[in-house]
């Protein structure tokens, strides 16, 4: 089954964001679990929530993805950076634990001037410190275009982080069209050898979902400014090979496209179009 959705926002509540989804032909979604730019979380309504689980339920979502706000430096150079970023997500994965067994995405973070290896190791030290083995959500970090000093900008870089998780079964990795054409891996021409290179790298084990985004930028540009399908440098031929192949089809894809509801339901159902049923 082609799993297809979009990021939706919660501002209304679970229930009424399961129905937005299903109004513009989604079957799986991706929300920020509070402001994208930081703050507080709404309390956990369990009534939404139950509502919001037995909708999606009835309508095929196997998985969805929740992303943790942008704002968050699990490797800043500030300590209370770093311990706000900590305490934040481990309050997101415990309110996820409501919706168990699917998702929660992080921008791995920017080590501002400190290093590329330093970066690293308080990453990992944030992911030990809020995995619990009791767990049901998966933690997954997104690949980055490399802006500035972003983390992430390799697949290098993903697999050191990974390597130092004690949990290791509990991470994995959510690769973003957008972010790795920017990065340097083309996508666009050499398709095979960039799933290879994550493959021999990584580990197609450890993909968990791809976010389906077309680029305002030229190749190799480190920008990571999302277009809409088949309207920027990628181009829909791009998006009709990445959702079919035999690799990466069976995975959830969510759009992250410059769109409102209206523009999500048309690439949606061209996606859809495109998709190969087997």
């Amino acid at each position: 089954m082609f799993q297809i959705g979009c990021h939706l926002s919660i501002a209304g509540g679970f229930l009424a964001m399961a129905k937005d989804a299903i109004q513009i032909g989604a079957n799986t979604l991706q929300f920020f679990t509070r402001n994208p730019r930081g703050g507080k979380a709404k309390p956990v309504d369990e009534k939404d929530m139950a509502d919001f689980r037995n909708l999606i339920q009835q309508h095929g979502f196997k998985v969805i993805l929740a992303h943790a706000s942008y704002t968050l430096n699990a490797c800043a150079a500030t300590e209370a950076i770093r311990q706000f970023a900590i305490e934040t997500m481990a309050d997101d994965l415990a309110r996820m634990e409501y919706l168990p067994g699917n998702l929660y995405n992080i921008h791995p973070g920017s080590h501002v001037g400190q290093g590329v290896e330093k970066g690293i190791e308080y990453i990992a030290e944030a992911l030990n410190a809020i995995l619990k083995p009791c767990q049901q959500t998966t933690v997954l970090l997104e690949t980055m275009a490399g802006k500035g000093s972003e983390i992430g900008r390799s697949f290098e870089e993903l697999r050191l982080i990974l390597d130092k998780v004690e949990l290791n079964a509990k991470v994995g990795v959510c690769l973003d069209t957008c972010h790795v054409y920017d990065a340097g891996y083309d996508i666009v021409n050499d398709l095979e050898d960039v799933i290879n290179a994550f493959d021999r790298i990584i580990g197609l084990n450890k993909l968990h979902a791809i976010h389906l985004n077309d680029s305002k930028n030229p190749f190799q540009s480190h920008k990571d400014r999302h277009e809409k399908i088949g309207q920027g440098t990628l181009g829909l031929e791009t998006f009709s090979k990445i959702i079919n192949h035999p690799q990466l089809r069976h995975l959830p894809f969510y759009l992250e496209t410059p769109n409102e509801l209206e523009g999500y339901a048309e690439e949606i159902a061209l996606l859809k179009s495109l998709y190969k049923e087997k």
